[in-house]
């Protein structure tokens, strides 16, 4: 199959345009540095300190704000994607246009991806600036690693926002799934996982409960900053829980990618149908 790029990224360019018109990726970008900020001050207040403190206790910090937030950001941005247009009317009209099902879907979704990837790289940056000055340059290395794992964390949501928004039948049904897909994947997915430790006394699952949770992007997420630096391991105490071949930041990187790649493929499946 040949793809027409031109058409790709044309669509890419509107959605990517109509996120910088309505000040969508401004608004984002302000409450990534402004939570970044708060989180990287105040992490330490429940030990009784305040302040920027090491960059690893700052990642550390950062990653429990990531979690919550991102993937909600990234389905509310693109639970519409497709079911919205068809509720409007729109996806018979781009349809009707020498492009290809597959390469409308590629470019929405680039187009929203570039938006994410632009609000969370312009939020975080600032506040690597703010980090340089307090902790110094070499916290920036670190810092630059959990920065690119929050991008794929936001892209991999983002796919499964789309993929919801081509399964869907109308936009109330797609924001319904979109809220429990987050509901599922940052609340639930550890909870069930837990109990079921619990439940089994450790019998059943301890050896395979870490490969479990390469299922949810999120604790995905999670491990890649965990494992991405020494103290950071050791402030979780998770140092000997894992296997070491999936705690290497190439790997689950590519685990991330995974989660991108998969639900658009089958959103691409679905909507050929």
């Amino acid at each position: 199959m040949t793809l027409d790029l031109s058409a790709i990224l044309t669509l890419a360019g509107k959605e990517f345009r109509d996120r910088i018109r309505n000040r969508w990726v401004l608004a984002v970008a302000l409450v990534f540095t402004v939570f970044a900020l708060v989180i990287a001050y105040f992490g330490g207040a429940q030990q009784g300190a305040v302040g920027f403190r090491s960059i690893e206790f700052t990642i550390a910090s950062l990653v429990s704000l990531v979690i919550y937030l991102i993937p909600l950001i990234a389905l509310m941005l693109g639970f519409d994607a497709v079911v919205g247009e068809r509720e409007r009317g729109s996806l018979e009209l781009l349809l009707s246009l020498p492009i290809t099902r597959f390469e409308l879907l590629v470019g929405k979704y680039l187009g929203l991806a570039a938006a994410l990837t632009l609000s969370t790289l312009v939020g975080f940056g600032l506040v690597a600036l703010v980090l340089a000055g307090q902790l110094g340059a070499d916290a920036l290395p670190g810092y630059a690693l959990f920065t690119f794992s929050s991008v794929l964390l936001g892209l991999a949501f983002l796919s499964l926002a789309v993929m919801l928004s081509v399964f869907a039948r109308d936009r109330t049904r797609a924001s319904g799934l979109a809220i429990a897909v987050w509901f599922f994947f940052v609340l639930i997915f550890d909870l069930l996982l837990l109990g079921a430790l619990v439940v089994s006394a450790g019998q059943y699952g301890g050896e395979i409960f870490p490969w479990l949770l390469l299922l949810n992007p999120a604790d995905v997420f999670r491990i890649l900053n965990i494992f991405s630096l020494e103290e950071v391991r050791n402030l979780y105490g998770l140092a000997t829980v894992f296997p070491e071949a999936i705690a290497q930041p190439w790997a689950l990187s590519l685990v991330m990618l995974a989660w991108i790649a998969l639900p658009i493929a089958l959103a691409a499946w679905r909507f050929r149908k």
